[in-house]
């Protein structure tokens, strides 16, 4: 999917009282032997939202570690519940936001849902840190990656 078409099949701004709802596509393939989303499924379509959600705001990642600079990060935790099953092939959307903003580290939070953000068939979080390339220890976001991910930040968690 192109930022393009990204841009052009966003659901309204205010299809979700806070973060993002991007859209996803689950195919036919990605289905079990039940018939059902396949398990491993549902972190790969967050994380190719978020990779879709991030690149369409100008980040991306050409292959050279070393200049990837916000794109440079390594998963601590991340955790997931299955809600309900998708069944079916079609178009969903993942409902991206953030949890908690540090120096070094985020915590996303996600659901996997229907296009229209009503329905929830999994949800979980993930903790980000960003990463150095040369050193591998954590080093700080970017001024623009914060005021990116700050604007992404779930209402309660913003208070906190």
């Amino acid at each position: 999917m192109s930022v393009e078409s990204l841009q052009a099949a966003d659901p309204a701004p205010d299809a979700v009282p806070y973060g993002r709802l991007v859209p996803v596509t689950v195919h036919f393939d990605d289905l079990d032997a039940l018939g059902m989303l396949h398990n491993s499924r549902y972190p790969l379509l967050v994380e190719r939202a978020w990779g879709e959600y991030w690149h369409a705001q100008g980040f991306s990642f050409d292959g050279d570690w070393a200049a990837a600079g916000d794109m440079c990060n390594v998963i601590k935790e991340m955790r997931l519940a299955y809600e309900r099953p998708i069944t079916r092939a079609g178009r969903y959307a993942a409902h991206l936001w953030i949890e908690r903003l540090g120096r070094t580290g985020l915590t996303y939070g996600f659901r996997v849902c229907s296009a229209d953000g009503a329905e929830t068939y999994a949800q979980g979080h993930r903790v980000l840190v960003r990463v150095d390339f040369a050193t591998m220890r954590p080093t700080p976001w970017s001024d623009r990656a914060r005021a990116i991910a700050d604007a992404l930040r779930r209402p309660e968690a913003a208070a906190a």
